[in-house]
């Protein structure tokens, strides 16, 4: 007699996709999480595993999310549509940040752009500069990564900041790095290269609003701390 019965993935996938469809993703951990966003990803197969193999290699739902496209494949069960998958995700969460900042009505603290600023640059293996531009109204305009590898002011001059917050037809700016490294305290350089900016800014009547540094975890507003 053939045997119809379902494999037991199957009821797992409908009940972790009902759970989120009652519920939200606020009671699910990160192995849930990734299970089920696995369930759209890979087909056939029993997600959990996965799932678990994924956080075990990263560590975090983050991390995983921040993994190279090669690094993910090389977890069992992962091939390369399921890591394109992964790393479209965390690209939609990076441009539904900025569109939140964007539908803001005003920018006046770092806190109003730090969710865009971790999603933009957390996670990156090499440093990079990203200016966001404002309107006079200290409404986001536009961003941009003006720089990236080693971030001084050889690799990025103040007047191609200024240039391009010109071109932008910015009324001022913020300034935002990440730090591979994962500690966000600003090196002397990080200090002397915003200092550059805001004099070189000040001669066209562009604002600095701030400098944030992005690191693993932590964020660290030079503003804020009193460095300018």
């Amino acid at each position: 007699m053939p045997n119809n019965s379902k494999p037991s993935y199957i009821g797992h996938r409908e009940r972790i996709r009902e759970k989120f469809a009652s519920a939200g993703l606020d009671s699910f951990l990160d192995h849930e999480t990734l299970e089920l966003l696995l369930t759209y990803a890979v087909a056939r197969k029993d997600t959990k595993p996965i799932a678990w193999a994924l956080l075990k290699k990263f560590g975090s739902l983050a991390a995983v999310l921040d993994a190279d496209p090669a690094q993910l494949t090389n977890v069992p069960g992962v091939g390369q549509n399921t890591a394109r998958f992964l790393k479209l995700i965390r690209a939609v969460f990076k441009k539904y940040s900025f569109d939140e900042v964007k539908e803001r009505v005003t920018i006046r603290t770092p806190q109003q752009v730090l969710d865009y600023c971790k999603a933009s640059l957390a996670g990156r293996k090499e440093e990079c500069l990203e200016v966001i531009y404002l309107s006079v109204r200290n409404t986001v305009m536009s961003t941009q990564v003006v720089a990236s590898g080693l971030i001084d002011r050889v690799a990025v001059s103040p007047r191609k900041i200024v240039e391009c917050a010109l071109a932008a037809k910015a009324s001022a700016i913020i300034l935002v790095h990440n730090h591979p490294s994962g500690d966000a305290t600003p090196s002397q350089e990080d200090i002397n290269l915003t200092q550059s900016v805001i004099r070189a800014a000040e001669l066209f009547g562009i604002s600095v609003h701030d400098h944030i540094i992005i690191g693993k975890g932590a964020h660290y507003s030079l503003k804020a701390n009193g460095k300018i």
